[in-house]
């Protein structure tokens, strides 16, 4: 089917997706149920197909399938739970019935947030497509699959329809659902997060806008009502420099004290949000301090233009004006 469809595809791949119980050999304790899994079931190549690393170990060979050979695959988190390290779980035997094979472990892959980023991955095992003495039964054989192709073409109609020939070509009874291309998929899941996310940054702008002007405000009010002041100071010696550090001083007090209230509301309200971050911790050191800065450094610009005009003022037209 392959080559039916073009040479720049990479194979097609099938896989299932399930949540049952597995049996570790020497971990789990006698009368006690073990946690539910992920189970999916893939054919050689899939995790090629997907981008999805191999940590440690091999990935199934066809050999393995049409052999009936007892192994599988699991996710690092899976893993890490059982034996601590990737490569320790290397070897080791699991199953999901007691009169089923022990399973041998032949590789961990990369953890994979099938429930979207929001969540955490799930704990998965990879079983092969096809397999005897399992769950109880002599065959288990998966009747429906998916079909996962690689190929710079993904999306495109022509490709498609190339897609769609292969598989009638075997069985033109056969109908295909649901054919998108994994970006479709991606955006999808991320659809309410990013809306969210885009709403947040919105709503952040206009704060940070209306801070802005604010402190502009603050500051050349400021200037306008000590003019009397600020010309009395000149005639005394004092240099613009200074004057001009004064209004900044005063304005970054403002922001320092902004940046502090905020930086408390945001650390007792980020946890109420964590569930719009990826692989960010709500209290997160470097995020709040690049935005502190950040914050300072447009509070110090929006002090610094009205304070100039306090360095400007004439010292006799001040006094005249009073």
């Amino acid at each position: 089917m392959e080559q039916q469809i073009g040479p720049e595809a990479d194979r097609m791949e099938t896989f299932g997706n399930q949540l049952k119980r597995v049996a570790v050999r020497e971990r789990d304790a006698e009368g006690q149920l073990p946690p539910l899994r992920r189970f999916k079931f893939v054919t050689p190549g899939f995790f090629r197909t997907l981008g999805i690393p191999i940590l440690t170990g091999r990935d199934l060979t066809w050999a393995d399938v049409y052999k009936n050979i007892p192994v599988a695959l699991v996710s690092e988190n899976l893993a890490r739970e059982y034996w601590t390290a990737p490569a320790a779980a290397l070897g080791k035997r699991i199953r999901v019935g007691t009169s089923d094979d022990w399973r041998e472990i032949v590789g961990v892959v990369a953890d994979v947030h099938d429930d979207g980023v929001n969540k955490d991955a799930p704990a998965s095992v990879y079983w092969p497509l096809w397999m005897t003495r399992f769950e109880g039964q002599p065959t288990n054989l998966r009747r429906e699959v998916a079909f996962a192709i690689r190929s710079p073409r993904t999306g495109s109609e022509s490709f498609l329809k190339e897609v769609r020939q292969a598989v009638w070509a075997v069985d033109p009874n056969l109908p295909l659902a649901d054919v998108h291309p994994l970006e479709f998929l991606y955006r999808r899941s991320m659809a309410r997060t990013s809306f969210t996310l885009v709403m947040i940054g919105v709503a952040g702008s206009m704060a940070l806008l209306l801070g802005i002007v604010g402190i502009y405000g603050v500051i050349a009010c400021s200037v306008s009502q000590r003019t009397r002041e600020i010309g009395i100071r000149m005639a005394l010696g004092a240099q613009q420099q200074m004057l001009t550090g004064m209004f900044i001083r005063h304005g970054l007090f403002l922001s320092g004290v902004g940046v502090a209230c905020g930086l408390v509301a945001a650390i007792l309200l980020m946890r109420l949000m964590s569930s719009l971050l990826f692989e960010v911790s709500p209290v997160d050191p470097v995020t709040y301090g690049a935005v502190s800065i950040g914050l300072v450094a447009t509070a110090w610009l929006a002090s610094y233009l009205p304070s100039r005009r306090a360095a400007a003022v004439d010292p006799v037209e001040a006094l005249r004006a009073e």
